[in-house]
């Protein structure tokens, strides 16, 4: 009984009661190691993650703890433990990628393999080159491979951008590169983006362009530099386009420039001797060194190498008299200047001289082009009748296009003129010359048969041009400066060394140019007017003159010559600029076709 005592609740007691003084002891205890167990366990977890390697980084808190900047540190918190939480629950970031430093201006949607973005505000050229780019890893040093990194500049805020597993970014506050899914670090990491030249044509510049980068993680306050500079660069040449596109390029200046001509003095033997002044012995240089400066924006120089590329696997053809010869052999020189390899550029039948025959074609082997010219001087036929005395009589074909017209057609860029064959004896004076059908005019008037001969060039133009194959040009008169006589009555201008600087002097505008711009509003088809007259009027001092052949004295020179030649131009000189406007036409021409498309 005193046992029984010795056990019993003072109280008064139950079994509940009795159980539950019998279990306190062992629940303490387990609580405190269920607690201690969790301690443990969180310690190890947290060891675990902070320290384990990642495939693409170090740490993802260690290291980007010690690798803050000052400017991070209020910012950065939520980034650190959302890259251990997604260490810990990979799944769950899945598809919520952002791209927290592309510039609003510039928001690129991604494209897969060999996309390339021809945007209206900063097209691209019609087959921009695309190149495969590496990664290599710092650790490792495995190397990467893109599917396809394709480059653009947004016209807005020039961002670097690439395809699919490597989608860079290049901000245009600060010029950093960096890696959208995968952070690169490491002193001796590097991306080694786009060795390859790629060739970019930009819609609204129209300039060629060499991207030709090595981008290192280290270096990379070096190469934010360099992109700055090509933004400031790319700005420039978006308001050079701009510039060009609401630009009268004939209303202009001739203005001193030491940068120029084109291509040295005597180096083209393709000059025909008579327009080679410096080889002839011209002693003055003056001609050399002027540039045309239109009043409302700046010409881009001609750029050779590029002005090929734009004509690749193309045909270029002149059209015209001999001032239009005089502009073809300017244009050959420019180009073949540019080429390495001289010997893969030729006229085709071998020819090293122009003067003879009614066709000539050079052929730029490497780029698959050909320029040429045809003669044609008044764009419609010479034709021959029976006379009343039973010979024949020259006449010229009003209602006729030229002979030649079905070997050019099919040109991508045709450039026409006449002119200066109006103005000789048959023509000006129009009797028993001009022909319709059978009919022989026995005098008609040179201006009305000018204006006849036109309207069969533009209906021909209409019937059988594809103005969205063929792009057609027209180049206007081309001014004579002949001084106490006309050509062939003592005219001479071989003391003329500086242009025309008032204005007062220039002569009328051509009243058959007015006729050609008439002709050109009843025609479908758009053609480009090169209207050279006023700029050529003020070059009084560019003409061969008595400088048509070397190694003559003086009193040989004056006697040589019948006539002075003060039509045609000397070479280098002022058909230079001509191909000049020309160059402009073809890039302000590609920005109009590229802004067509976008707008499909």
């Amino acid at each position: 009984m005193a046992e029984t005592a010795k056990y019993a609740a003072i109280n008064g007691g139950n079994l509940f009661t009795d159980m539950k003084t019998q279990l306190s002891l062992p629940k303490t205890k387990r609580t405190v190691a269920c607690a201690y167990g969790f301690v443990f366990i969180f310690i190890v977890v947290t060891t675990f993650l902070a320290f384990s390697p990642s495939p693409n980084s170090s740490s993802p808190w260690f290291t980007n703890i010690f690798s803050l900047s000052k400017e991070d540190v209020g910012t950065s918190y939520r980034s650190q433990f959302s890259s251990v939480f997604s260490n810990l629950f990979p799944r769950s970031s899945k598809n919520n990628f952002e791209q927290p430093h592309l510039d609003k201006k510039g928001l690129i949607v991604e494209k897969s393999e060999n996309y390339t973005q021809n945007d209206d505000k900063g097209g691209v050229l019609e087959n921009p080159f695309n190149s495969s780019s590496s990664v290599l890893s710092d650790k490792e040093s495995s190397v990467v491979k893109n599917e396809t990194f394709s480059e653009v500049f947004d016209d807005k805020v020039g961002i670097l951008m690439g395809n699919q597993s490597v989608n860079q970014t290049f901000d245009d506050r600060d010029g950093i590169f960096k890696a959208n899914q995968s952070s690169i670090e490491g002193s001796k990491s590097a991306a080694a983006v786009n060795q390859n030249k790629s060739r970019d044509f930009d819609d609204k510049v129209g300039i060629f362009k060499a991207n030709q980068s090595t981008i290192e993680e280290k270096s990379a306050p070096k190469f934010s530099s360099k992109g700055k500079s090509a933004n400031v660069e790319k700005k420039r040449d978006v308001d050079l386009v701009k510039s060009l596109l609401n630009c009268d390029f004939f209303d202009g200046n001739w203005v001193k420039d030491e940068s120029y001509p084109l291509y040295k003095p005597g180096s083209c033997s393709l000059i025909d001797e008579q327009f080679n002044c410096f080889i002839n012995d011209r002693p003055d240089s003056g001609y050399l060194k002027m540039k045309w400066k239109p009043n409302a924006c700046s010409l881009p120089r001609l750029n050779a190498t590029h002005m090929l590329e734009l004509l690749r696997g193309k045909r270029l053809v002149f059209v015209g008299d001999s001032l239009n010869r005089n502009m073809w052999e300017s244009l050959i020189c420019i180009l073949k200047n540019s080429v390495k390899n001289q010997k893969k550029v030729y006229e085709e039948s071998g020819r090293h001289h122009f003067r003879t025959e009614a066709f000539y074609s050079f052929i730029f082997e490497d780029y698959k082009c050909r320029v040429e010219f045809f003669v044609s001087p008044f764009l419609v036929q010479q034709w021959e009748v029976a006379d009343k005395k039973g010979g024949k009589k020259e006449t010229l074909r009003l209602d006729l296009i030229g002979e030649s017209a079905d070997k050019y057609k099919d040109a991508d860029i045709l450039v026409f003129n006449t002119g200066h064959w109006w103005t000789h004896e048959k023509t000006s004076l129009g009797k028993d010359y001009y022909q319709e059908g059978n009919h022989v005019h026995n005098e008609l008037n040179v201006l009305e048969a000018f204006r006849r001969a036109l309207t069969t060039w533009g209906r021909w133009i209409d019937a059988h041009i594809n103005p969205k194959k063929t792009f057609v040009l027209f180049r206007g008169y081309s001014a004579s400066h002949f001084s106490g006589g006309q050509w062939n009555s003592g005219g001479a201008c071989d003391s003329e060394t500086e242009p025309i600087k008032n204005d007062t002097y220039l002569t009328p505008y051509p009243s058959k140019m007015k006729v050609l711009e008439d002709v050109f509003k009843g025609m479908k088809t758009q053609v480009s007017y090169l209207n050279i007259t006023r700029m050529t009027d003020y070059r009084k001092d560019g003409h061969p003159s008595i400088y048509r052949k070397p190694n003559l004295t003086l009193k040989e020179r004056r006697s040589q010559w019948r006539y002075q030649d003060c039509s045609h131009w000397c070479l280098p000189g002022v058909p230079d600029a001509w191909n000049e406007l020309l160059y402009a036409e073809l890039l302000v021409r590609l920005h109009q076709k590229h802004k067509r498309k976008s707008h499909r």
